[in-house]
């Protein structure tokens, strides 16, 4: 009985690292898409290519489905926003579903 308790617990903590790996991963992906997206030479499409590379590459093609980029305003300055939607992941058939929404922001380049 102590070693199914210990089981789930343990299943349980791999769940939430893997959830909070992915998340980094996917925030980290979508920061540097938004870096690319603002430099002066580059556009928005450069940007969420370059966050669907790395998505691809570092999770697979799955996470790399619903990534966007836009110009926006944040107090007064030009900003890109690149946005990913991407699935959750779950370690069997327990776990949580759905899907998860972040975002990177970086300050547009003027030229």
């Amino acid at each position: 009985m102590i070693s199914a308790l210990l089981l789930a617990l343990f299943l349980g903590v791999v769940q939430v690292t893997l959830a909070l790996h992915v998340r980094a991963l996917t925030i980290d992906a979508a920061a540097e898409g938004a870096r690319v997206a603002a430099r002066a030479d580059r556009d928005l499409a450069s940007g969420a290519q370059r966050t669907r590379d790395l998505l691809t590459a570092s999770l697979g093609d799955r996470y790399a489905d619903e990534v966007a980029a836009r110009d926006t305003v944040q107090d007064g300055l030009a900003v890109v926003e690149v946005t990913v939607r991407a699935p959750l992941p779950v370690v069997g058939v327990l776990g949580p579903s759905g899907v998860m929404t972040v975002s990177g922001h970086a300050l547009e380049e003027s030229t």
